[in-house]
């Protein structure tokens, strides 16, 4: 009954879950989503250097990276320089000094590659060398 007040003739009714998909494209149309896709580091390590820069201004987090004595910090700033390149071809506007910030980021584990190695009375153990999911989300202030 309730379908019947939004319907006109020959026309049907909005779906619900078209009006959330909707919703969210709205939602989503201001920032700019950046990935980095496995990375051959384990998800632990990457998490210490991403969570220095969660919730800050996209130029102060470059120079926390720049000065970070982490394996995988330049590639995190990379990565955040791919994000103000995205915000700049999605939105056209130009990214300066306290316009954007970031406001997500966050690891999740990738592919592990497991290797063996040789182990006392003929056994081997299990060696896993992980790679991680950095995504990174640009947001205006």
């Amino acid at each position: 009954m309730s379908n019947q007040k939004h319907q006109t003739k020959g026309e049907k009714a909005p779906k619900r879950k078209w009006l959330v998909a909707q919703a969210r494209k709205e939602k989503n149309a201001n920032i700019a989503k950046v990935r980095l896709r496995n990375y051959n580091c384990t998800p632990r390590k990457m998490r210490l250097i991403v969570d220095q820069v969660r919730g800050m201004e996209v130029f102060n987090a470059l120079n926390v990276m720049k000065f970070t004595a982490k394996a995988g910090a330049p590639d995190v700033a990379k990565l955040i320089k791919a994000g103000i390149a995205a915000v700049e071809e999605k939105l056209g506007e130009k990214v300066d000094n306290g316009t954007h910030y970031i406001s997500q980021v966050f690891v999740d584990a990738g592919r592990t590659l497991k290797r063996m190695q040789p182990a006392p009375q003929g056994r081997g153990h299990v060696i896993r060398k992980r790679a991680c999911h950095v995504t990174l989300v640009i947001d205006s202030i």
